[in-house]
C-alpha cells in the first residue's frame, strides 16, 4: 500500500509544475518589456540549471559518463528548441494563442510516447484525454475573445506549435535517462547541456538589436522575472515534471499539462485582480475530471513504459 500510494503521489509531480507554469506566460510576455526573448530564456535557463546543479553537487555522486553525455546533449536540444520557439512565439502573439496553442503539447506527446516508446493508448486514457481537453477549450473560451484567437502573427503561431511538439520530444526522449539517472540528475544535465546552445542564440540576438549585455536594465522587474522563470518555472518545475516520469508513463504525465491555462486563469484573478471567465468553473470541472481518468487508470494498472536496460541512457 504504501508504495502503491508513493507512485500516485509522485505522478502528481507533473501537476504541481503545471501550476509553477500557470504564471510564466504573463511574466514571460512582460519581461520582454525590459530583456529581449531569446537572451530573457538564456538567462532563465542559465539560472534554473545553476540551482539544480547545485543540488546535485550537494548530494555528491558521480557524475554520468562521457558516451552518457550524448544524450544530455541531445536532450539539451530539445531544452533549447523549445525555449527558443515558446518565448519568440510568445512575444509574437497574444494571450488566448499563447494559451491555445501549448496545450497541444500533450497531444504531441501522446502521439510520440505510442511512436517512439510502444505506449498504449487505451479507450479509458484517451477519453480522460479528450475530457480535459474540451475543459481547457472552455476556460481558454471563457478567458479570451473567440475572434482574438485568430488574430496575430502567424510565424509565432508556428514557433509555438514547434515549441510544444520540443516539450514532447523533451518528456519522451528523457524518459529513459529519468529511469536510469533519476529525475533531478536528468532535468540537472539537460539543462546545463542546453545553456551553451541558448548562449549562443542570445548572443546573435543582442548583436542582431543592437544591444551589448551592458545595456540590459538591471531593475527589481528584470531581476524578479528572471527569478520566477530561473527558479520556479525552470529548475522546480522542470524537475516536477521529469520527477512524473519516474513512475509514470509520458503519455500519462502529458495529461497534467491541460491544467496550465486554468491555473494561470486563477493566478491572475488572484494576484492581478483580473476576471474569471464564464466558463472557468465548468471548464475547470471537466479538465480536473479528464485527469482524474487518466491518473486513477494509471495508478491502478502495471506500468506500461519499456524500463531501459543497465547499459541505456
Amino acid at each position: 500500500m504504501p508504495a502503491t500510494l508513493g507512485r500516485y503521489a509522485f505522478a502528481l509531480a507533473p501537476l504541481a509544475a503545471a501550476a509553477l507554469w500557470g504564471g510564466m506566460y504573463v511574466v514571460s510576455k512582460w519581461g520582454f518589456t525590459l530583456v529581449p526573448p531569446m537572451t530573457l530564456g538564456f538567462l532563465r535557463v542559465a539560472l534554473g540549471a545553476g540551482a539544480l546543479w547545485l543540488v546535485v553537487a550537494g548530494r555528491g555522486g558521480p557524475g554520468p559518463a562521457r558516451e552518457e553525455w550524448r544524450t544530455f546533449a541531445a536532450l539539451g536540444g530539445w531544452v533549447t528548441l523549445t525555449v527558443a520557439t515558446q518565448f519568440v512565439g510568445t512575444e509574437l502573439t497574444n494571450a488566448s494563442q499563447g494559451s491555445l496553442l501549448t496545450v497541444l503539447t500533450p497531444v504531441f506527446t501522446v502521439a510520440l510516447g505510442a511512436l517512439v516508446l510502444g505506449e498504449r493508448v487505451t479507450a479509458t486514457k484517451a477519453a480522460g484525454m479528450a475530457v480535459a481537453g474540451i475543459g481547457t477549450a472552455v476556460v481558454i473560451a471563457g478567458q479570451y475573445e473567440i475572434a482574438s484567437i485568430a488574430a496575430g502573427n502567424l510565424v509565432g503561431v508556428a514557433l509555438l506549435l514547434v515549441g510544444s511538439a520540443g516539450w514532447a520530444g523533451y518528456t519522451v526522449w528523457g524518459l529513459r535517462a529519468v529511469r536510469r539517472h533519476g529525475a533531478l540528475r536528468a532535468a540537472t544535465y539537460s539543462s546545463l547541456a542546453s545553456v551553451p546552445m541558448l548562449g549562443v542564440a542570445a548572443a546573435v540576438e543582442l548583436w542582431y538589436v543592437g544591444l551589448s549585455p551592458a545595456d540590459l536594465p538591471v531593475t527589481l522587474e528584470s531581476a524578479g522575472a528572471v527569478l520566477y522563470l530561473g527558479l520556479a518555472s525552470t529548475a522546480a518545475a522542470w524537475f516536477l515534471w521529469y520527477k512524473g516520469l519516474e513512475y509514470v508513463s509520458a503519455g500519462t504525465v502529458a495529461v497534467f499539462f491541460f491544467a496550465q491555462p486554468a491555473v494561470g486563469a486563477a493566478f491572475g484573478a488572484a494576484l492581478l485582480g483580473e476576471a474569471l471567465g464564464s466558463g472557468f468553473l465548468a471548464g475547470g470541472a471537466l479538465m480536473a475530471v479528464g485527469i482524474w481518468i487518466v491518473s486513477r487508470e494509471r495508478a491502478a494498472s502495471p506500468d506500461d513504459s519499456p524500463e531501459p536496460a543497465a547499459g541505456e541512457a
